[in-house]
């Protein structure tokens, strides 16, 4: 696994688990004793759908902590001037001029439908380092890359409302 990690998002994971463990298991367990309670197994839909949450819930405990135990934790190294992890940065597609916006993020947190975007992701990789004004070269795949002119570059704000990757 390996994902590359700060120290933010590792508490995040810390208390997303404890609140698993405390709050969710909890309720899972007594909705499982209240199902199990109305009779015949077989045919209790009930029963199934509070195992099914239970279940959920104790595989999430499980992903988090194997993560959180085999993570790299990063800092971002990148100079004030250059693209790194939670800056923002405006690039131009150079092949048809349209532009779009990115903030550099941790594995667990990208989003790209959010323009959230992993620096481990190719764009991500490719931006990161570079300063405004510079042209970067995004290989996709042996096949194909496109370039980006990075317009601009801000750091941003570490933001608590973006929630953790779900599995």
């Amino acid at each position: 696994m390996n994902d590359r990690l700060t120290k933010k998002d590792i508490k995040k994971m810390e208390e997303e688990i404890e609140h698993r463990k405390l709050v969710i298991r909890k309720e899972a367990l007594e909705a499982v004793k209240e199902a199990r309670a109305q009779g015949d197994l077989s045919e209790n839909f009930e029963y199934y759908a509070a195992k099914k949450y239970k279940n959920q819930n104790e595989s999430r405990i499980r992903y988090l902590e194997r993560m959180i135990k085999t993570a790299q934790i990063i800092e971002d190294d990148a100079a004030e001037d250059e693209a790194g992890l939670n800056k923002t940065v405006e690039v131009e597609f150079t092949e048809d001029g349209t532009t779009e916006t990115y903030r550099l993020v941790t594995t667990v947190r990208n989003n790209p439908l959010k323009g959230l975007i992993s620096i481990e992701s190719p764009v991500g990789k490719a931006l990161a380092g570079h300063k405004r004004g510079d042209t970067v070269h995004v290989q996709v795949d042996a096949a194909y890359g496109y370039d980006l002119l990075i317009r601009s570059e801000e750091n941003t704000p570490d933001d608590d409302t973006i929630e953790l990757r779900k599995f």
